[in-house]
């Protein structure tokens, strides 16, 4: 043996031999036992994060489309309510139109009453006045003539007195 040391080469023996077999022996029961488990464990591991990440890929996507959804119902939304509000408007104009029509018709309405009432007013004060110038007429003549008219006299003397009062020739 000192020989072979000498040389610098390696002296095999049978333990190292024994080594060597026990080496691979354990080598292939780590193989069969542990590495077959640990790489399935893996490749299942690596199929739930691939799953894992596909779900979430769905899940982010309808979220999207969720979003996208509730988006456009949001501006149809909107939009219905500012026709709503268009339409709305219309009817309170129309309602607006019809109240001030309704309040005009009344003060015309009111108008021609009032006229009406007027026109009336004024010619029961002129039928008042023609009769205190009717007697007024008739005191004023009686005492002119010194005597009682007829009824005949008096009527034509007050028709011929009211027509010059209202054509005006009595004051020229």
């Amino acid at each position: 043996m000192d020989i072979v040391q000498k040389a610098g080469l390696v002296e095999l023996s049978w333990t190292a031999g024994f080594q060597v077999v026990n080496f691979l022996i354990l080598f292939w029961a780590m193989k069969k036992l542990l590495f077959k488990p640990v790489s399935e464990f893996m490749a299942n591991r690596t199929n739930e994060i691939e799953s894992g990440m596909k779900k979430a890929e769905d899940k982010n996507r309808q979220a999207e489309e969720l979003l996208s959804d509730y988006k456009n119902k949001l501006s149809n939304v909107e939009e219905e309510g500012r026709q709503i509000i268009r339409e709305k408007t219309k009817v309170a104009q129309v309602k607006y139109d019809e109240i001030v029509k309704e309040a005009q018709e009344e003060a015309r309405r009111r108008m021609e009453k009032a006229e009406v009432e007027i026109e009336r007013e004024k010619e029961k004060a002129t039928a008042e006045i023609k009769d205190s110038i009717s007697s007024l007429v008739v005191a004023a003549t009686s005492k002119v003539l010194n005597k009682e008219l007829n009824e005949n006299t008096h009527k034509e003397l007050i028709e011929n007195f009211i027509d010059e009062v209202g054509d005006g020739s009595w004051q020229n």
